[in-house]
């Protein structure tokens, strides 16, 4: 039975959202399906992390309608909400006072009691996501002592032992070296839930991506695989650079064609 047949994870109907009498969001509207890995690109200003703020209820929209499994995300509860969805962000702060561990233990609060403690299941899940990130070694070293990579992938971590539904990402590798960007990426898709992840680098995104939503000026402009989306006139409606697209072989499934960009340089546009 197709995918298709089910309904939506998350649905997105016609959102708005204005700052200061300036639209930033504009009748966006998509839906997700279950075990998508949908990437989230468009040009700086095109309102890429306002739409993933509303999704994971930092903000509200001024209209339109956001529904978690057909329910409006506004009448569900933090909790419930929190145990579906996992959030991990461009800029991981640094003012975690805890060990590594803590830090992933943190996963666990949306599905625990106020004062309860951990079982040693939940040790157990939570060494499990430390090892699956590569930082068994480093447990109980200061979270702040950590690289950039490293505290991301510890998000990441944090990420798998809440074991969410739904993985947000909003430019989750804008700031890592291309090692760890591969890494973080490899973590989300072994996690095996839903995911919607913001990107800069397109060609990264064409790579892990089962699909991919394109945003320009607050409005949803196109949506559809990257293959099918992926071109030279869209590169240079939305993103106002000029560039070849050529098909390759993905290098995650040999079986796949993905479209791979090469930028020109030294022109005037």
């Amino acid at each position: 039975m197709s995918a298709a047949i089910y309904p939506p994870l998350l649905s997105v109907d016609a959102v708005c959202v204005s700052r200061a009498n300036k639209a930033i969001l504009q009748n966006v509207s998509f839906h997700l399906q279950a075990g998508e890995f949908v990437g989230l690109l468009g040009p700086n200003g095109a309102g890429k992390s306002t739409l993933l703020r509303c999704l994971y209820r930092y903000l509200q929209p001024d209209s339109g309608e956001i529904c978690w499994q057909d329910q409006a995300i506004h009448t569900l509860s933090l909790k419930y909400y929190a145990q579906q969805v996992a959030v991990v962000l461009q800029e991981v702060s640094n003012d975690f006072n805890l060990a590594l561990f803590d830090v992933v233990a943190m996963g666990l609060t949306p599905h625990k009691s106020l004062f309860a403690t951990q079982s040693q299941a939940d040790k157990s899940h939570i060494d499990a996501a430390i090892a699956a990130i590569g930082l068994s070694d480093k447990a109980q070293q200061s979270y702040n002592s950590l690289s950039g990579g490293e505290r991301q992938r510890v998000m990441i971590a944090k990420a798998m032992v809440q074991s969410p539904q739904l993985l947000i990402m909003d430019e989750p590798t804008s700031h890592l070296d291309v090692k760890y960007q591969i890494q973080i990426m490899e973590l989300a898709k072994s996690m095996g839930v839903t995911v919607l992840a913001s990107f800069h680098d397109l060609n990264l995104a064409a790579a892990v991506c089962d699909r991919l939503l394109v945003m320009k000026s607050g409005k949803l402009v196109a949506d559809g695989t990257p293959i099918a989306i992926l071109d030279e006139t869209l590169l240079s409606d939305v993103f106002a650079v000029c560039a070849e697209v050529t098909e390759v072989p993905c290098p995650m499934s040999k079986d796949k064609r993905i479209p791979h960009i090469r930028y020109f340089y030294g022109y005037q546009q």
